[in-house]
């Protein structure tokens, strides 16, 4: 069977049995900040698991895209040294909520597996929890599995659960005995072993207790199933493959990187594992920027950088010394684009900013490769056999330098790197690189310890009653704050806005009859939950009191202008540069916007100008915001744009600016596009590679900019005395040209008097013409150039000339060409700089140097026919 046919088949089989069908969702979890990859099927049905929020249906199937690359589960590692490993892969999984168990689930297992698939029933063995008697009841009488065909396996291998407290229970894992040649060799060799002879094909969670925080279990109301079979290995096992990477998941794509390689796959080991890692990373490299995730030294970014240069890297071991890497989209979109179209529709902006990251790495291995010769020749000098682990993590994390080539090279060089430090190292590098946290430790912990819920009135109004649910200062709850007390306020209800979305937060005030607080700053640390940061003004505040919040409406409205505005540039860069530009980052506060998005080069002026043309026609057109609350995938079914690094749950908020702009948010928004008034662009630049930014006013703030600038111009033109005044300046500039050269020629004497006098004094040291001039108040530029006169009319000699100018002295020395073999201008300026304390050298035929302690050179140029002497090549 292909794999296409076993993905199918699989779904088949459970649609078939009242499973509703569920599309994968994006790698990039929408609403869950533990993890940094989606990594298994039962993510999306996390709180459907917890009981968080109900679904029309009781039984899924699903084939999950997976990443396991970063944070806690990584197997980045192994890629390519084993059969099995997989950064990105897909999970074929049927999941009960509340309604079949063990038994229907162990009984579907094995009808699919020994039925449509035809897997031998005397090579299938399988494991349960050792104090899961049901389980291994079912295996026996219900199917028939002999005791020696059923292993009972501890905690570790065998009970699942998905946090330290929470749902919880006991799985069953169905194995496959490929055959003894597959196997350690070890006598002890059995189900549970790491070798590759018994492999796991399908784990079948039985979720039926809930774990409290003192560990205790208690059985769950509505236990449920969670199950998860690779579709790499289950392709292997049917297609007859030792190794999920000759199955035809694999096998087209490793064809492509042998034919740009010019090797043949399956003739050197190490070869072979270079092509595997290039496969399996290309996979995960394709699907990661087909969600607008881009390179970056920080959280998934950092993840997807390690993982493109890790590619390269053994693009490199095959000698494919320039970037290749992006040519290999189309195999992997010929491969699974049928399957996940969104691939297809990302192509042309996965290999542009592939070819970027990948040409990037080429020049940082070079720029590696010399700071790594610098560290071994210090290391050598000092005596030492043990190269730094800390300067190998610098190298890898600065310039994306391999480890193993720092290794081969040290090898080379007789020594060795300290492999401890370097680890730990590594370690830091791990944690820093895991999900980023949603929000200041501070905040967090207030939401947790407190765990309030805070309805947000904000997109209707600026004012609202509410009652103080919680008070905290310092980071410790307290029931009352008094007059000059800061600290933070939970309320029942808020029309305050906590920074989230690129939105920041809003400031603002709070009042009874008896107390006055200023709103400082508001955040907001999870989905339910608001903090403000308040200070006490007037009176005391305690738990339970009413106030009124009054939210600083001018500062909101401009931050709601600048954020409409943010919504039509997104768009008008998108009509302006192509569909590949995606939103990346943004800041919206009262005073301007900044927007940041994936482009390959600087935006041109006149792009720039068709932007903030189609901006502001659809501010003249006043088209209405409208907000819809939908359902997850039915707004992105709508054609709303969803950002790839937000935090979504299955209930969303729809921006719609006519039928201009659709986008997933949870910002304020002006009711029309009229409100903006105006837009205009301030700045763009890039901010990192295939990463361009944008910065804006809008409203008022762009009016009055505006103003200043026809203010300045009005300056500039009184000062100019014209109405023309580019034309001036232009004028001003070549006739300020014209007068520099003028001088400098006055300086440089090309009137004749310094050189001829410098010709008629030249003193001969052996039968050789030395020019010894000190001419003060030229700068280094002026010295050549006069230096330059001064040869081109001696025609064979040796010129030293020296300045003082700013009290700093400068020393230059040309030799003509007849003499440019026999003495070092150099070596002679070296010598001078030296004893003048200062430092110099260069070329035989042209040098230069200079010093800060200007009474030492006289006497250094005083040993001028000393020095020459010295300087002689031969």
């Amino acid at each position: 069977m292909t794999s296409a046919e076993i993905r199918a088949a699989f779904l088949e089989y459970f649609k078939s049995r009242d499973h509703t069908f569920v599309q994968s969702s994006p790698l990039i979890p929408w609403n869950d900040p533990t993890l940094i990859f989606v990594n298994a099927g039962m993510v999306q049905f996390k709180k459907t698991f917890l009981g968080e929020e109900k679904r029309n249906y009781s039984r899924a199937v699903s084939c999950q895209k997976c990443m396991r690359a970063g944070g806690k589960h990584s197997d980045l590692e192994n890629v390519g040294h084993t059969s099995r490993h997989h950064t990105f892969f897909e999970m074929l999984g049927n999941f009960s909520f509340g309604d079949y168990f063990k038994k229907d689930a162990i009984l579907f297992g094995w009808e699919l597996l020994t039925g449509s698939f035809n897997l031998p029933k005397d090579k299938l063995y399988v494991s349960v929890y050792e104090q899961d008697d049901e389980a291994a009841e079912l295996w026996s009488d219900m199917i028939g599995l002999s005791d020696e065909k059923i292993v009972r396996l501890g905690a570790k291998d065998n009970f699942w659960q998905m946090g330290d407290t929470g749902p919880c229970g006991p799985c069953s894992e169905i194995i496959i005995d490929q055959g003894s040649h597959l196997g350690c060799g070890k006598p002890d060799c059995a189900v549970g072993c790491d070798c590759d002879r018994f492999l796991e094909l399908w784990n079948l969670v039985f979720m039926q207790f809930n774990r409290n925080e003192n560990g205790d279990l208690t059985p769950l109301p509505k236990p449920s199933i969670d199950t998860g079979m690779g579709l790499e290995r289950i392709s292997a096992v049917l297609q007859g493959k030792t190794t999920n990477f000759d199955t035809d998941l694999f096998e087209p794509i490793i064809k492509d990187i042998s034919s740009v390689a010019h090797i043949q796959y399956g003739t050197s080991h190490d070869q072979d594992t270079s092509m595997r890692v290039i496969a399996d990373h290309m996979r995960a490299t394709v699907f990661m920027l087909s969600e607008g995730l881009v390179p970056s030294n920080e959280g998934r970014g950092y993840v997807l950088r390690r993982i493109i240069r890790r590619a390269a890297r053994h693009a490199k071991l095959l000698n494919m010394h320039e970037a290749s890497l992006y040519r290999l989209t189309d195999s992997v979109n010929r491969v699974i684009g049928s399957i996940y179209p969104e691939i297809i529709g990302e192509r042309d902006r996965t290999e542009k900013l592939l070819k970027i990251e990948e040409e990037n790495f080429y020049r940082t291995i070079d720029a590696g490769m010399n700071r790594l010769d610098e560290i071994i020749s210090r290391v050598r000098k000092d005596g030492l056999r043990m190269i730094p682990g800390e300067e190998v993590f610098r190298l890898y994390d600065t310039y994306g330098f391999p480890v193993d080539f720092a290794r081969d090279i040290a090898m080379d060089a007789g020594l060795k790197i300290d492999e401890d430090a370097f680890q730990r190292e590594m370690e830091l590098q791990r944690k820093r690189s895991k999900a980023p946290d949603v929000s200041s430790g501070e905040h967090k912990a207030d939401s947790v310890t407190l765990s309030v819920v805070t309805e947000f009135t904000g997109y209707d109004t600026f004012k609202a009653e509410a009652t103080v649910i919680a008070l905290l200062m310092e980071g410790s709850p307290v029931e009352t704050l008094k007059k000059g007390d800061e600290g933070n306020i939970f309320l029942d209800r808020t029309p305050f806005y906590g920074e989230s979305g690129g939105q920041v937060g809003d400031t603002g005030t709070m009042e009874s009859e008896n107390v006055f607080l200023r709103v400082l700053d508001t955040k907001k640390p999870s989905p339910d939950v608001i903090v403000h940061r308040i200070k006490v003004e007037r009176g005391k505040i305690a738990k339970g009191e009413k106030v009124i919040c009054s939210v600083d409406e001018t500062l909101r409205r401009s931050t709601m202008r600048n954020h409409t505005a943010t919504h039509l540039l997104h768009k008008a860069l998108r009509m302006t540069l192509g569909d590949h530009v995606k939103q990346s980052g943004s800041v919206v506060d009262p005073e301007r916007l900044r927007f940041d998005f994936t482009h390959f080069h600087a935006v041109h002026d006149n792009e720039i100008k068709a932007i903030e043309d189609i901006i502001n026609e659809k501010i003249l057109e006043d088209l209405a915001v409208r907000t819809d609350i939908m359902n997850i995938k039915e707004a992105t079914r709508s054609g709303a744009v969803a950002l790839f690094d937000e935090k979504y749950g299955e209930t969303v908020r729809v921006v719609s600016v006519g039928d201009f702009s659709k986008e997933l948010c949870g910002g304020t928004h002006c009711k029309s596009t009229g409100e903006i008034g105006i837009c205009i662009i301030l700045s763009e630049g890039s901010v990192a590679s295939g990463i361009r930014r944008i910065e804006a006013l809008s409203g008022k703030n762009a009016l009055e900019y505006l103003r200043s600038k026809k203010q300045e111009l009005n300056e500039i033109k009184g000062l100019l005395k014209t109405e023309s005044p580019a034309e001036k300046i232009e004028k001003l500039i070549q006739d300020t040209k014209s007068l520099e050269k003028e001088i400098q020629k006055l300086k440089t004497g090309f009137s004749g008097d310094i050189i001829s006098d410098a010709l008629k004094h030249a003193q001969e040291l052996d039968g050789v013409k030395i020019i010894n001039i000190r001419q003060d108040g030229l700068n280094p530029n002026e010295l050549r150039l006069l230096a330059d006169n001064i040869r081109d009319r001696l025609k064979s000699g040796i010129i030293v000339l020296s300045s003082v100018i700013d009290s700093q002295a400068s020393i230059v020395c040309m030799i003509t060409q007849d003499l440019a073999k026999k003495y070092s201008a150099g070596e002679i300026v070296k010598n001078i700089s030296k004893l003048a304390g200062g430092k110099g050298g260069g070329k035989p035929e042209m040098a230069q140097g200079g010093t800060k302690e200007i009474e030492k050179l006289d006497a250094a140029l005083e040993s001028l026919h000393e020095i020459v002497k010295k300087a002689t090549l031969n």
